[in-house]
């Protein structure tokens, strides 16, 4: 088992690409935290989970609110008694707006979830880490959105910060045994398009050929294998960096 033993944080836990990040590594040992708003689903995955190897624990909270994001880790710590991975998973798209017909309210809803939400987590973790004193990993699922125009301003914007922040943080915290990459995800069928309301013809109407041009969907489960190689042993020389999984889309 690739994560015998470790003590994780997922976010964004109670479908897609979470869901199968948290499944996955409970497979492969891993004591999980899942975070998500969906209480009933985080009872039904831990129920789900019951006999891999590792513990399934839920943990409803919104990763906008620093204070439920910070109860999730503080969660891991005492029921496992350590805290050794992060995932920030949790996000949300915007409506393929370009950047002058968005609005401040969509701003503040992507940025609170895929931008602040994830920096609560990693500037906790981070402390956590350093006072535990043997390192720590951090997995961002950041988005093919970070690297080109195939969503709104807003979304792009908020996966290119994640992209950056991922960077920074490797750089920082490398004398201390601590990890920061990205998984970097194109189109996968997962719920997230839920979030997008009704979209922006203006924006959409300008990525729609790029849209187009993207292979197959790939599946939760194909990015949360990706995600396993990060968070585990076999990336050990893997920092700062971020790994597309995009059928190919981006090489066009």
């Amino acid at each position: 088992m690739k994560l015998e033993g470790k003590s994780v944080v997922v976010t964004g836990a109670s479908s897609g690409i979470g869901k199968a990040i948290v499944e996955l590594f409970a497979k492969e040992g891993a004591n999980v935290i899942a975070v998500a708003r969906r209480k009933e689903r985080l009872e039904a995955l831990a129920a789900s989970a019951e006999g891999y190897p590792g513990k399934v624990v839920p943990c409803p909270g919104d990763v906008s609110k620093e204070e439920d994001v910070n109860a999730a880790i503080d969660k891991a710590v005492a029921e496992f008694g350590k805290l050794d991975i992060l995932v920030n998973n949790a996000g949300v798209m915007d409506d393929m707006s370009p950047i002058g017909d968005a609005t401040n309210e969509r701003m503040e809803q992507v940025f609170s979830v895929n931008v602040y939400g994830p920096m609560y987590a990693m500037r906790k973790a981070v402390q956590v880490f350093l006072a535990q004193g043997n390192g720590g990993n951090i997995v961002n699922i950041t988005s093919l959105g970070g690297m080109r125009t195939c969503a709104g301003a807003i979304y792009c914007a908020s996966k290119a910060a994640m992209i950056s922040l991922t960077k920074n943080t490797a750089f920082m915290y490398l004398p201390n045994g601590i990890r920061c990459n990205a998984v970097a995800p194109g189109g996968v069928k997962t719920e997230i398009s839920t979030s997008m309301g009704m979209p922006n013809m203006n924006g959409y109407g300008r990525v729609k050929d790029v849209l187009a041009a993207a292979p197959e969907s790939g599946t939760p489960e194909q990015l949360a294998a990706a995600t396993l190689f990060l968070a585990s042993d076999d990336s050990s020389y893997v920092n700062g960096d971020v790994l597309v999984v995009d059928g190919g889309w981006n090489a066009g």
